[in-house]
């Protein structure tokens, strides 16, 4: 079978479906590759590095008249008319959005392969287009912000004075928000987010950024996506929306509902409150826009100096980069459905992923595929209630019965011992009670210095008893034994211990 890739024809667009690179792995699997001309200029990949790997450059008839279609963006009219009857089309197409074009594939007798329709489950990561290009796009939102914004984004004390951190508030914390909170926090920024989804709170913070709690109930999200929120929850985060946009330099906003416009979180009355010379980054523009001064593919000014910013190209501002992660995509989904690497592709409408991704088939309509249960968080184990046993309760005539013992002994062997052995008495208590109270704090990831001091510490009780062992009494004798065995074993253990964890540091 062949397959053709063709000059993506949306206006400025930059990317491609396939590099010299991606397209080279679609022939190992027995492909006969063609692309268009010039189709890869504007992403670094010119007609004669397509060549150069044994990739055939043909005309748009050629590409056009292929078994398989692969392209970034959904096929126009005119293009799905261009596609035989039984050829099957790859690309992004939004199918929840785009009913039209579901109707005019199946019309066509195409089979219509939806990249952004990739369930969110593990086996099929390395397939999830949409991840590939929010991370990018997220990277490049802070990037733009950082040219609108045209100060510092990190803290700095200088003999001119000071210059505070920017202040950078991110909402969404999927894969573009979390892009963007890793760029904004490496350029030294602060950075707060916040999402509905309340188990990404350990990735935002993972990542050195606050997360931002509302005093609302949070679903764990089953799906890995967020979903449209309550009207008591849009209540509960309408006044922090405000309150963070306010206080910060730099507002990204990455929140999208899979099959729904994008829902409106700051209003219209926060962006006028907002500090002259803040920037607005609005990721999910194309969609309708989460902010109220959004214009798709526009950069907005509002009245008090408020940049808004509604680009919907921004992972192709990144063209070469951004190409060649859509590629290898669609290197792993053709690998997947290419079992016998033969250059035949081969549907499994049993496999969830080929499934969820097959929008028409030979002119039949295969959406909405069947709903796949993924659950983001893990699921808690039964925990079987624990047997009550009723205990008798202590007696508190113990504790005195203890004491008093305690204090009679005492009494004896400082009646009975030598003067000299009361100070030592003491300061041994004292030091047992400062070593337990000063060892047993120690945080967890400090017990390796934690053994070398202890070995130091052993090394001094081992230098003590054999000063104390000549001494003509036996009791000492017999302590002093007792201290150098089980001090030698500590200080012997240690290095064991330390020489072993070296050993897997080295190489070999």
């Amino acid at each position: 079978m062949r397959i053709g890739i063709p000059r993506e024809s949306r206006p400025g667009e930059t990317l491609v479906a396939a590099t010299a690179k991606t397209a080279s792995q679609l022939a190992a699997l027995g492909y006969d590759v063609v692309v268009e001309q010039g189709a890869g200029v504007a992403a670094d990949q010119p007609d004669a590095a397509f060549a150069d790997k044994g990739i055939a450059v043909g005309t748009s008839d050629d590409v056009w008249s292929s078994d398989v279609v692969v392209k970034v963006n959904a096929p126009a009219d005119d293009e799905v008319g261009r596609l035989r009857p039984g050829a099957t089309v790859i690309s992004l197409m939004a199918p929840a959005r785009s009913p039209e074009l579901v109707e005019r594939l199946a019309a066509a007798g195409v089979t219509g392969l939806a990249m952004d329709a990739v369930p969110r489950i593990s086996r099929a990561q390395s397939m999830d287009v949409l991840s590939s290009m929010a991370n990018v796009a997220g990277y490049r939102a802070v990037i733009e912000a950082a040219h609108e914004f045209g100060r510092l984004f990190t803290g700095q004390v200088t003999a001119a004075g000071k210059v505070p951190p920017a202040r950078v508030f991110v909402v969404g914390a999927g894969v573009a928000g979390l892009a963007a909170i890793g760029a904004a926090g490496s350029l030294g920024a602060i950075v707060r987010a916040f999402d509905v989804r309340p188990e990404v709170a350990e990735q935002v913070e993972s990542m050195g950024a606050q997360f931002v709690t509302v005093d609302m109930e949070q679903e764990v999200s089953s799906d890995g996506y967020a979903k449209e929120m309550t009207a008591e929850q849009e209540a509960a985060t309408a006044a922090m929306y405000d309150e963070e946009a306010r206080a910060a330099d730099i507002v990204i906003t990455t929140a999208l509902i899979p099959g729904r416009p994008a829902p409106l979180l700051i209003t219209a009355e926060t962006v006028a409150a907002m500090r002259p010379g803040s920037v607005v980054v609005d990721m999910a523009a194309a969609n309708g826009g989460n902010v109220a001064a959004t214009v798709k593919d526009e950069r907005v000014v509002t009245a008090n100096g408020v940049t808004v910013l509604g680009y919907t190209d921004l992972a192709g501002r990144l063209a070469a980069q951004t190409s060649q992660l859509y590629g290898t995509n669609v290197v792993n989904l053709l690998t997947l459905l290419t079992p016998g690497k033969d250059g035949v592709l081969t549907l499994d409408m049993d496999d969830v992923v080929q499934r969820g991704i097959t929008v028409t088939r030979d002119g039949a309509t295969m959406w909405p595929p069947p709903p796949v249960q993924v659950s983001a968080a893990p699921a808690a184990a039964p925990v079987e209630p624990e047997p009550v046993v009723e205990k008798e309760p202590p007696d508190p005539r113990r504790r005195l019965y203890a004491a008093g013992l305690a204090a009679v002994v005492f009494l004896a062997l400082a009646t009975l011992a030598p003067p000299s052995f009361l100070p030592s008495l003491t300061v041994f208590v004292l030091a047992v009670v400062i070593g337990f109270y000063v060892i047993g704090n120690v945080h967890h990831a400090l017990h390796t210095p934690l053994m070398s001091v202890t070995n130091a510490i052993s090394g001094i009780i081992v230098v003590g008893a054999i000063l104390q062992a000549p001494i003509d009494n036996v009791a000492v004798q017999v302590i002093a034994g007792v201290a150098i065995l089980l001090a030698s074993i500590n200080v012997f253990g240690g290095f064991l211990v330390t020489r072993r964890m070296l050993n897997m540091f080295q190489k070999g």
